[in-house]
């Protein structure tokens, strides 16, 4: 089915649940007035990003006050939103919920914890361990948070679990200046999202967010890509934005169609030769 998405490219403040909080339901109720059937934050909008010791203050289990809030918010609008979250017994993740009809539809743990560059996350937080695409009432979709696009086993696995639509949720740093005078960081991903559409005839909703946390600027530039490649809808660099795109059913029909690269793919291939190099690596 067409519906449209709302990105909330917003600059969250780090550590402040209830300023968040704040913040994403007004955006929220934005997107309810434009009509949007979706809306989506940035990887931890409910807490910020370099969060370090901060992060056993700031996390939510699944029944927290906040998180009910938000799943009753979503009976007008579903949801997708980051959080720290804690277990029950007391492990700390870099999560995704998508909430929709009043509850959680889906929950994600960050599977790719970077290490390196600006990036400590393994310090604080503990990893998931799957990738599961689930069904909402616009279709079959997955969750991804920030480094899990850059493995590209998380969104085959994704799109072969039967995902059209991938949401990823980034609070990635400007980092470093392409040829095109750009930010580095900005270019890589608009290669990753469009490759990413293109070679698995998905959707790519990717929604980044803004502002300086710890010296290091965010920069935004979240957007929707079809499943050609094709940016239809972007938002500004380095700055907040409120941007709607409308995800269109029959793009998708078309791009399966005329270049059915899922229907071909052979999965029992994948899964044979992935077999026998784990056997010859253990070996």
């Amino acid at each position: 089915m067409d519906f449209t998405v709302a990105l909330a490219q917003i600059k969250p403040k780090l550590g402040c649940v209830a300023d968040n909080l704040l913040l994403i339901q007004e955006a929220v109720e934005r997107g309810i007035r434009e009509e949007a059937g979706l809306i989506v934050f940035p990887e931890l909008a409910l807490t910020g990003y370099f969060l370090k010791d901060l992060v056993p203050e700031v996390a939510l289990s699944l029944h927290s006050p906040e998180i009910r809030r938000l799943a009753e918010l979503s009976r007008h609008i579903s949801i997708a939103v980051g959080f720290v979250e804690i277990s029950p017994d007391y492990h700390f993740y870099n999560a995704a919920l998508y909430l929709e009809g009043g509850e959680i539809r889906h929950h994600h743990r960050k599977v790719y914890l970077p290490t390196y560059g600006l990036f400590d996350e393994q310090r604080y937080l503990a990893s998931g361990e799957r990738f599961r695409a689930f069904d909402s009432r616009f279709g079959r979709m997955g969750l991804l948070v920030c480094e899990d696009m850059w493995h590209l086993s998380a969104p085959y696995i994704l799109a072969m679990d039967g995902a059209t639509t991938l949401i990823c949720l980034s609070s990635s740093p400007g980092r470093g200046i392409s040829e095109a005078d750009t930010l580095g960081s900005t270019a890589s991903w608009r290669k990753l999202t469009s490759s990413t559409a293109m070679f698995l005839n998905s959707r790519v909703i990717y929604c980044n967010r803004v502002g300086y946390e710890d010296g290091v600027n965010f920069w935004g530039g979240s957007e929707i890509i079809d499943p050609s490649g094709t940016v239809t809808a972007r938002g500004a660099i380095l700055e907040e934005d409120f941007v709607t795109g409308r995800i269109s059913e029959a793009a998708l029909r078309r791009e399966r169609i005329s270049s059915p690269m899922m229907r071909d793919e052979n999965l029992f291939v994948t899964l044979k030769e992935l077999k026998r190099i784990g056997k010859e690596r253990n070996s």
